[in-house]
């Protein structure tokens, strides 16, 4: 009788229940897979021979068959090898079949028997628990991950013979307690505060701003300036994150293999800040089998572009869809992959190409058409996209040489998180969390305006030539800096200064 397993195939971020049924009978021996299994299903051949015998039982020299449904999706890595191992003693009758009913099993094995982790653990686990399922045979080395969903009884184990014994009864394993998240904090040598930087009180006022409304925003200014300074420490003024949202971060790094061994949910807003060679499906996820780019890593969280035109002009445009959706969806032949990508993005350029163009002190050596074939490199969409346009001049001498620093993170953090607190209670009956995710009818509910205000706004979007998305944006901005200053109406101070951050550098 066929012995069979039940586990999981990783499609993307979703995970699509995979039976795993192995056959064997009399005949010529071989070993054969079948169900589109990759190259690194199919090197589960030589790894779950080795693996048995080395563990202490035997190998049967007969015709096996092994079978993972659905057939018509492909399988890929070496998450099958531990339930075709476990299968095919099933199959032997090494195992008792009737043990081992309603529990997923995942795991890489090595030649010698150890059970190793594999990627996607995590996703895999969280749609497994919705789908019905509660009790999970897991790598010890990743079972943490999944502890962490609430409803499961996770059983790790580290070889074959523990996974044998546990199935046949012979083994007691807890089921594994699910660790304290709040007590997963950063780190202390990664702590870096506002009050280091010394001037550029406008600029540290529009990145209070777009926090607190989650609004994308770029830097213009000479080298040198502080404008990467500032984008990285735009993080230690965000809120901390939900459990939820956490969860849903460390997906995505799970995926990846990217969380480690220690740590396995990540509690600190991510901050990405990938190199302007970076490719098209390293920046939005990609592959045969797609997996989340550098717009899905920096979900909830920061993607900072620094040299904002020396990207590639398409992975620039890749861009444009997903910060309107908060989503990535990657199409191939075989289905849609869907990644989240809820970020905020912060872009820092120089106004020209030497970058002096601003800067009192330096002469300026670009012609006026290398200036605008280098602005030319950022599409008046992608320039759309950004809610604030920030100037960032260069610091004087006596703001260098200066005593103190400026105003703590801890501090801007309180106002950003009371503000962050109004959009989510204002905007909880409408799925939406923060200023920036405001359209349509929302929009016009929620940034409503006096006659006064209206005529003041037509007036300045008439002279700076704003499109119907950059008219939109700025009543955003404003309702974010109203709910800063804790007004219910916008006034006309509040679209004054939203105005002041559309136009600032429009004019280079």
């Amino acid at each position: 009788m066929p012995g069979k397993v039940t586990s999981y195939v990783l499609d993307g971020l979703s995970a699509i229940p995979a039976e795993v049924e192995v056959d064997a009978s009399s005949g010529l021996p071989s070993f054969t897979i079948v169900g589109l299994p990759d190259a690194a299903v199919q090197e589960s051949r030589q790894r779950v021979r080795a693996a048995v015998h080395n563990s202490g039982y035997d190998f049967p020299l007969c015709r096996i068959t092994v079978n993972l449904a659905p057939a018509d999706l492909r399988k890929e890595g070496p998450l099958f090898d531990l339930p075709i191992a476990l299968s095919l003693l099933l199959a032997t009758g090494q195992i008792d079949s009737l043990c081992q009913d309603g529990l997923v099993v995942l795991g890489e094995l090595s030649l010698s028997g150890e059970v190793k982790t594999v990627r996607g653990i995590l996703p895999i686990v969280r749609r497994a628990r919705g789908a019905g399922y509660q009790r999970f045979l897991l790598p010890a080395e990743g079972a943490m991950e999944a502890a962490l969903v609430q409803g499961t009884s996770v059983f790790p184990v580290s070889t074959l013979r523990q996974a044998v014994d546990f199935l046949r009864g012979d083994l007691v394993i807890p089921p594994l307690e699910a660790p304290d998240w709040t007590a997963y904090g950063q780190e202390p040598s990664q702590v870096i505060d506002f009050a280091e930087i010394r001037g550029q009180e406008t600029a540290k006022r529009a990145l209070e701003v777009a926090v607190a409304g989650n609004h994308h925003l770029i830097m213009v200014g000479s080298p040198g300036a502080g404008k990467t300074m500032l984008a990285r420490r735009v993080v230690t003024v965000m809120p901390p994150m939900t459990f939820e949202e956490a969860l849903e971060v460390s997906e995505v790094y799970s995926i990846c293999g990217l969380l480690s061994k220690e740590k396995a949910l990540l509690t600190s807003r991510p901050f990405r800040a990938p190199h302007h060679t970076t490719s098209y499906a390293g920046m939005v996820g990609g592959g045969s089998n797609p997996v989340p780019g550098e717009l899905s890593l920096a979900h909830h969280g920061v993607l900072f572009l620094d040299e904002f035109p020396e990207f590639r002009r398409d992975v620039l445009e890749a861009l444009r869809q997903p910060l309107e959706d908060g989503r990535v969806q990657i199409t191939r032949v075989h289905g849609t992959a869907v990644f989240p990508a809820q970020v905020m993005m912060v872009a820092a350029m120089n106004p020209c190409p030497c970058g002096f163009r601003l800067d009192p002190r330096r002469e300026c050596r670009c012609g006026a058409g290398e200036v605008r074939r280098y602005w030319n490199q950022v599409s008046g969409p992608i320039w759309d996209r950004f809610d604030i346009h920030l100037q960032v001049p260069p610091l004087s001498l006596e703001e260098l040489t200066g005593d103190g620093g400026g105003e703590p993170s801890a501090a801007i953090a309180g106002r950003v998180a009371r503000c962050r607190a109004l959009e989510a209670e204002r905007y909880a009956p409408f799925g939406i969390r923060t200023n920036a995710q405001l359209g349509g009818k929302l929009l016009r509910r929620f940034c409503a305006l006096d006659s006064s205000e209206q005529a003041f706004l037509r007036q300045a979007a008439d002279r700076l030539l704003l499109t119907a998305r950059s008219f939109d944006r700025t009543l955003k901005l404003a309702r974010t800096i109203a709910d800063l200053d804790s007004q219910e109406r916008i006034r006309l101070v509040h679209l004054a200064e939203a105005l002041q951050y559309r136009g600032a550098v429009d004019w280079i």
